[in-house]
């Protein structure tokens, strides 16, 4: 993957050495083979071509243009944020109106922060591209408090309802993954009736479906779990068009990517690496189409 560099916020507090990070007990979750891939059932049929889906911005905010976004989360009200780069990768509380980062963790420089999502009641898990390390944070200080290990890399990763977790490695295979121990219960072929599925990259639960960026496209696509397909795709090439518009000389943007989704309201915040704005958006189907 290109990954494009990423300045550090001044805001940062500097990540405790990887020494005294503390393995949760059992943390060290195995890859073993999952229990099963999971029927689809059968009223699913044969795989219909996605809903043409578009973006309607309600808002748009100040995202830090520095951040090399790789993971977007919303948790009771509050928006965090993953970003990327070895050296320069982070965790952050950023406040959703003016763009400001609130508080700021630095990763160790060897490591590249990827995905983000919530476990529990006061947990963040942080992803790493080839590193093979969950990373787990107290939410409330954004002090590391343990980890997991896993095989492959990591890419984007969500919380289901009922607490497992979903996650992406770049393919068109989504792993489901015990929030406990990061153990695999299951592996997700996801198909695509007129195209391929594969780059899936950030990911979102918003209660129903599951929405993924593919990387380094303008598609964020919409995928029903039960059946395991994609039965929507926005085309979010206006958004990334108006970032681009936006950027300051000299500040070239990257591609899409971060997504995270509002439950008080139902919308989703939209944004991309190094952009200048956050998109909170309502999706609708693209009747032009």
């Amino acid at each position: 993957m290109t990954r494009r560099s990423w300045s550090r916020h001044a805001a940062t507090t500097p990540l405790l050495a990887l020494a005294v990070v503390a393995v949760l007990a059992g943390g060290c979750g195995s890859d073993d083979t999952p229990s099963g891939a999971g029927s689809i059932p059968t009223d699913c049929g044969s795989a219909p071509e996605p809903t043409p889906l578009r973006a309607e911005v309600i808002a748009e905010h100040p995202h830090d243009p520095t951040a090399f976004t790789q993971g977007l989360v919303v948790v009771d009200g509050a928006l965090y944020e993953s970003t990327g780069r070895r050296g320069r990768s982070s965790v952050r509380e950023v406040d959703l109106d003016t763009g400001r980062v609130l508080r700021s963790t630095d990763l160790d420089p060897t490591l590249f922060g990827e995905g983000l999502t919530t476990v529990g009641d006061d947990r963040l898990v942080q992803l790493t591209w080839t590193e093979g390390r969950a990373l787990v944070w107290n939410r409330s200080e954004l002090t590391a408090v343990g980890e997991h290990r896993y095989d492959g890399e990591g890419w984007g990763i969500s919380t289901l309802d009922d607490g497992r977790l979903v996650m992406s490695d770049g393919s068109a295979t989504l792993t489901v993954r015990d929030p406990e121990d990061f153990s695999v219960l299951e592996r997700w072929p996801i198909t695509r009736a007129d195209g391929a599925a594969d780059r899936l990259n950030e990911l979102e639960w918003d209660g129903e479906r599951l929405w993924a960026n593919r990387w380094q496209t303008d598609e964020i696509v919409r995928i029903d779990l039960r059946c395991r397909r994609v039965d929507g795709v926005l085309d979010g090439s206006p958004l990334t068009a108006r970032a681009a518009a936006v950027a300051a000389p000299g500040q070239p943007i990257d591609v899409l990517n971060g997504i995270a989704h509002r439950p008080d309201t139902g919308e989703l915040l939209l944004t991309g690496k190094n952009w200048p704005l956050l998109f909170k958006v309502v999706v609708t189907e693209d009747a032009r189409r």
